[in-house]
């Protein structure tokens, strides 16, 4: 079995819940950077999707479930683009190159179409993303390849995985800074120094811990299923759900006033998140996971509730990845991983 990005939020995640399956014979964990983190039946090989040759790596394999994504530099699109689009068409065609019966792919709640109410969405809603970011563009279209792909190679088991925002204690910090960069000092966030949030009518978010989503991931892998499948925990947070785990007092904002402040910071290199990433996600529709309930027997262990407070603390305690770390510089847009997939 291969994974990429499995240095990753996700990816740690995922090669721990393989490593401990007996149904796993071995586990290739495949890495832009070296890392001093081990795991049973891992081998670690650092190798680049939008550049290295993968065909040794895949072949023999019986599973690729494919992690790596970029989310940084925001203020270099095609930097992300080509590591994301770019790496993912690679990595498909590699595995079907090499023959790998089944491809499992690290798709996300923001491939989806907006929405504007709270009705739920199976996973047949239209996955044309948001055009106000790179992040949901670049998924979007994955996703378009990836039906193309489908087509062509019918033989070829693939199954798509739209989680909401994951969240886990060692991943906080590397999200803090991916996320917020110097602008959101982690061991200030605890309650006592938290006494307002604000209170944003449209914004309500799905989130699930990430060990509950790579248990999606190895359900994924190991059953004989095809398709996407959206995975989020219960329940749905709204801002003054967030204020109730913060103990902060919600205060009304408008929309309007938050981008316009990020959008100045975003500007002066100041936050890495972009104002379109902010408009996507106050659009994002709800999603309904019983496919994964019904068909992969999923069922998390963590409230939506736990994922954040679990990231909270890691926040304020300073957890983190063994990987060495590249430099950080969000002003000159060094290239960073998203918590989705690889970390850098």
């Amino acid at each position: 079995m291969v994974v990429t990005g499995a240095t990753g939020n996700v990816g740690t995640a995922v090669v721990r819940a393989l490593g401990a399956d007996p149904e796993v014979g071995s586990i290739v964990g495949l890495a832009r950077r070296p890392s001093r983190w081990e795991s049973p039946k891992t081998e670690f090989v650092t190798a680049d999707v939008a550049r290295d040759d993968l065909r040794a790596v895949f072949d023999g394999a019986d599973v690729v479930i494919h992690l790596a994504w970029l989310f940084q530099p925001t203020h270099r699109p095609e930097v992300t683009w080509r590591a994301n689009v770019l790496g993912s068409i690679r990595v498909f065609e590699t595995a079907q190159a090499m023959r790998v019966p089944s491809l499992v792919y690290a798709s996300s709640i923001g491939a989806y179409s907006p929405r504007d109410d709270d009705h739920p969405v199976a996973e047949d809603w239209p996955t044309h993303g948001s055009p106000n970011a790179a992040y949901t563009r670049e998924k979007a279209y994955v996703e378009r390849v990836l039906e193309a792909f489908d087509r062509r190679h019918p033989r070829m088991r693939v199954v798509r995985v739209r989680p909401g925002f994951l969240f886990q204690k060692a991943a906080a910090p590397e999200q803090r800074r991916l996320f917020g960069g110097p602008l959101v000092p982690g061991k200030l966030l605890r309650p006592s120094l938290v006494p307002i949030l604000p209170d944003i009518p449209q914004l309500r978010i799905q989130t699930a811990h990430t060990e509950d989503v790579a248990d999606a991931y190895r359900r994924c892998a190991l059953q004989d299923v095809k398709g996407a499948f959206n995975i989020a925990a219960d329940p749905v947070l709204d801002t003054r759900a967030l204020a109730r785990i913060f103990g902060a007092r919600p205060v009304k904002v408008p929309a309007t006033f938050i981008r316009n402040a990020l959008a100045a910071a975003w500007s002066l290199h100041l936050i890495p998140a972009t104002p379109g990433l902010f408009d996507a996600v106050l659009h994002l529709p709800v999603m309904d996971c019983t496919r994964a309930r019904q068909e992969l027997g999923w069922t998390p262990r963590y409230s939506s509730e736990d994922a954040i407070e679990a990231f909270l603390k890691g926040l304020r305690e300073g957890e983190g990845f063994p990987t060495e770390p590249l430099k950080a510089d969000v002003g000159r847009g060094h290239e960073l991983a998203t918590g989705v997939g690889e970390r850098p």
